[in-house]
């Protein structure tokens, strides 16, 4: 009895402290305020940010993190979260947590966006199709789950673009003196054909590239709408994808990192691309 309860106390305890961590407002007004996803969060590249939410999987070496180091800015909030959309970094929504562009201030003088994989399906549905390519009991349960992959036509590639540039916009207005950096994925997949290293079909990665291009001339598109600066990660990767020798992109189930994630490698392109092309 008296076990029970001393678990069901961890329990909530270990409850309470995560509602703590994805409630506590975040830092405002910092010199350089980083938003997106897990390629930005650096999910699977070292330990976690400190002060970071567990269910962000934001890391210190996500490029955000780097990128701060190399500029040596004087405040620094990252606010990129694993798993959130365009409408969590302007909304929120994401379980618990609250909008990213929060973070935002108007002494703000950089920001960092990469977003916009999540709204389309583009990792998830690699991911998904290598575990179910590969079986076993996993495989398994991902075949119960995943109703499979959309055809390219019935992504929302459209409402994405939309979504970006309204939060362009709004980054925009909280900022005004910032300058805004938008940064598309890396790429993933070779030109053609596919690899040992991916786990998928060809037919597969076929329609998973033509995700990439239109993700990457989504976010393109948008940024040039909203006249913001891009770093384009897509083309400046050709040759880095998970099957080259030098990938900047994690295939399925690698050694170190997550799957279909940047490397650390790909983490640090980033990083100096970005610094580059501010400086």
């Amino acid at each position: 009895m008296w076990l029970l309860l001393f678990l069901a106390g961890v329990v909530f305890l270990g409850g309470a402290s995560l509602v703590k961590q994805m409630r506590t407002p975040p830092v405002t007004n910092s010199a350089y305020v980083a938003l997106g996803s897990s390629y930005a969060a650096g999910l699977g590249l070292g330990p976690r940010a400190p002060g970071s939410p567990i269910v962000s999987g934001r890391t210190v070496n996500g490029y955000p993190q780097q990128l701060a180091r190399l500029l040596k800015v004087p405040s620094f909030s990252d606010m990129s979260s694993s798993g959130s959309t365009v409408q969590h970094v302007l909304h929120g929504g994401q379980m618990l947590l609250g909008p990213q562009i929060d973070a935002l201030g108007p002494d703000t003088r950089l920001v960092t966006l990469t977003a916009g994989g999540n709204d389309v399906g583009y990792v998830g549905d690699l991911t998904a199709m290598a575990y179910a390519n590969r079986g076993g009991v996993v495989g398994v349960l991902v075949g119960v789950f995943w109703k499979g992959a959309k055809p390219l036509a019935e992504r929302k590639f459209s409402e994405l673009e939309s979504n970006l540039t309204a939060t362009l916009a709004e980054i925009r207005k909280r900022s005004p003196r910032a300058r805004i950096v938008v940064v598309t994925y890396p790429t993933i997949l070779p030109d053609s054909g596919t690899c040992a290293t991916l786990g998928i079909s060809k037919e597969q990665a076929d329609l998973m590239r033509a995700v990439g291009v239109k993700l990457a001339e989504a976010t393109r598109t948008a940024a040039i709408k909203a006249g913001v600066i891009t770093v384009d990660m897509a083309s400046r990767s050709q040759g880095h994808d998970a099957c080259s020798s030098d990938p900047w992109v994690n295939g399925f189930r690698p050694k170190a990192g997550a799957d279909f994630h940047p490397t650390l490698a790909g983490a640090r392109a980033t990083a100096q691309a970005v610094a580059a092309t501010i400086r």
